[in-house]
């Protein structure tokens, strides 16, 4: 059995875990620090709750693609995560009080079933596509917490 491809990530930010929450449960601000994730926006009448769904608008290169996911974790001033193509990747920050400040976390999986599907999408390039994803992940992940930490900060 394939087991999942994980990655995280901390930054420490000068915010109150509630202050950090606001922010990165806001997924309409994704796009203010992801350097893939251009936009999202909610489902009409949802919001950062559990089994609330919002679209995301992805670019990379010349490539452009949405994605749906459901909010999975929401714990105002803890954890905040949701689930892409119903459980193909686990996407989650958790806060966590450091003196004055937080230290944030970003954690990615890439699940089993997100493997598979990638299997089935891509053949024999399905590894050179999981790399691929690993790497934007791997890439992705510090850009993202230092842009967050630099959007909460003002600076």
């Amino acid at each position: 059995m394939t087991e999942s491809l994980t990655h995280a990530e901390s930054i420490l930010i000068e915010a109150t875990p509630e202050e950090v929450y606001a922010a990165v449960s806001d997924v309409t601000r994704t796009g203010e620090w992801s350097p893939i994730c251009r936009e999202c926006w909610w489902d009409a009448g949802d919001g950062p709750r559990v089994g609330a769904h919002f679209t995301g608008r992805n670019t990379l290169g010349d490539r452009t693609w949405e994605t749906r996911s459901e909010i999975v974790t929401a714990e105002a001033g803890r954890a905040f995560g949701w689930s892409v193509n119903e459980g193909m990747v686990l996407w989650t920050y958790t806060m966590a009080p450091v003196g004055a400040g937080t230290e944030l976390t970003e954690s990615w999986e890439f699940t089993p079933a997100g493997q598979a599907f990638f299997q089935q999408m891509y053949g024999d390039r399905a590894p050179a596509q999981i790399a691929a994803r690993t790497q934007n992940a791997l890439d992705g992940i510090p850009a993202t917490l230092a842009a967050i930490k630099r959007v909460i900060e003002g600076r």
